[in-house]
């Protein structure tokens, strides 16, 4: 009598030319970007990139497809980017999603059953400037130059990679969203704001001169690090030339209003030899 063979079956190497029944592919750990089949066992719980914007304020991406498998896929990746993630199975849906919730960015299939994407995305936009990425299983060129006339800010053909889709729509709200103002420069209990041209000492404001604040945010930005009077000149004042008892007396002025001893001063300190330093810590200099 025959028997089975033992052990695991032999890996089938050649191409499966079978059609593909499902637009996007599981998640998986490979770096290939290629689409894959349906989804097949336990999804992967890795992270997939980092998320856009500052942690506690994650983007609001709508996803609008009306097959649950690619929504389901789609906003799995996302989630696990790092974003907040809505599900629409159709235009309708979508639009009262958005009008409770406006998100940052929509993931829009472009085949919706009753109002297609392209009147969905239509109406968007007339709401407001929302970043759209267009999915369609159309390679058509003209249904492309549709989607983008009508506002779509990307284009995704399917099949497609749901981790090349994170990445676009990282590229995208890059693009569209306002970056975060830069945090002023601090430290040793000195905060200066360029924005507000105003500096404080533990939280009591400090009365300084145009190049007196100048000064302190050029120290507050190069923290220990040692520097010419001539740099100070060239970086603080913008001159490449000049009498440079302007810079002494300008951190005679300066360590009079920061410094607790200003006769011992311990956070802009004289490097001899070679200029000053300033030192966040606050140590007794050499």
């Amino acid at each position: 009598m025959h028997q089975q063979p033992h052990g695991p079956a032999p890996t089938d190497t050649s191409p499966d030319t079978r059609p593909a029944t499902s637009p996007v592919g599981p998640p998986d750990t490979s770096p290939d970007t290629s689409p894959v089949g349906p989804p097949v066992g336990p999804p992967d719980t890795s992270p997939v990139g980092p998320p856009v914007g500052p942690p506690a304020d994650p983007a609001r991406i709508l996803v609008v497809d009306d097959d649950p498998t690619v929504a389901e896929v789609v906003a799995g990746y996302l989630d696990r980017a790092g974003y907040r993630v809505d599900r629409a199975g159709d235009g309708p849906d979508a639009l009262a999603l958005a009008a409770g919730h406006r998100p940052d960015l929509v993931v829009l299939d472009l085949m919706l059953p009753g109002m297609d994407g392209l009147e969905v995305c239509r109406r968007l936009r007339g709401r407001g400037p929302v970043p759209v990425i267009m999915l369609t299983a159309r390679g058509d060129e003209d249904d492309r130059v549709l989607g983008l006339e009508v506002g779509a800010d990307d284009y995704v053909t399917k099949p497609f990679s749901p981790r090349e889709l994170v990445l676009r729509v990282e590229s995208v709200l890059r693009r569209t969203r306002p970056a975060p103002a830069p945090r002023p420069p601090s430290a040793a209990g000195l905060t200066a704001d360029p924005t507000a041209r105003r500096a404080t000492k533990d939280g009591a404001e400090l009365a300084l001169t145009l190049r007196e604040f100048d000064l302190l945010v050029f120290f507050l930005r190069h923290p220990g690090r040692a520097f010419a009077r001539e740099e100070l000149m060239r970086e603080v004042w913008g001159w490449d030339f000049g009498d440079l008892s302007t810079v002494t007396v300008h951190v005679r002025r300066l360590r009079g209003k920061v410094e607790d001893d200003p006769a011992r001063p311990r956070l802009i300190q004289t490097v001899w030899g070679v200029g000053y330093r300033f030192d966040p810590a606050g140590r007794e200099a050499d």
